[in-house]
């Protein structure tokens, strides 16, 4: 199933994000897939904050992964695959015991880790738009 989002203000990602929420059950692992600039760690932030995250979001660029804990105790991941250079660096990390614990993990530049991604997941592209705000955001997963 796909869904579109016409964006026009970083006030319009919750739209996105609550969407988000809802599909939760679809998958533990969501990948955001964008040019640098679309807006990744941003919508990932909007994500984090509707979910009840009170932590700092930050894109974990040299870490590789942060987390972070709901208001409700649920641990949230998020990835950054930018700066690995061979899949095994993400064996290094110990990706599955993230990808399938149960809990959500958030990833950017997952073209970077394809392979490694479960068979079920959702997957966000993030174009950008004509504008310096807007942005055409995606969501597809596999239910029917």
């Amino acid at each position: 199933m796909k869904q579109a989002f016409h964006i026009t203000s970083v006030e319009g990602l919750s739209e996105v994000s609550d969407y988000l929420i809802s599909i939760r059950d679809r998958g533990d692992v969501v990948a955001f897939y964008g040019p640098m600039g679309a807006g990744k760690t941003t919508l990932i932030k909007n994500l984090c904050h509707r979910m009840g995250v009170t932590d700092e979001v930050n894109s974990p660029t040299f870490a590789i992964v942060n987390e972070y804990v709901t208001d409700e105790g649920e641990s949230v991941y998020h990835f950054d695959f930018y700066r690995i250079k061979k899949l095994e660096e993400a064996y290094d990390i110990g990706y599955e015991n993230y990808f399938y614990s149960g809990n959500l993990c958030l990833i950017e530049w997952p073209e970077l880790i394809e392979p490694l991604l479960p068979e079920r997941y959702v997957r966000v592209d993030i174009a950008l738009g004509e504008t310096d705000d807007e942005r055409i955001i995606i969501v597809t997963d596999d239910e029917a």
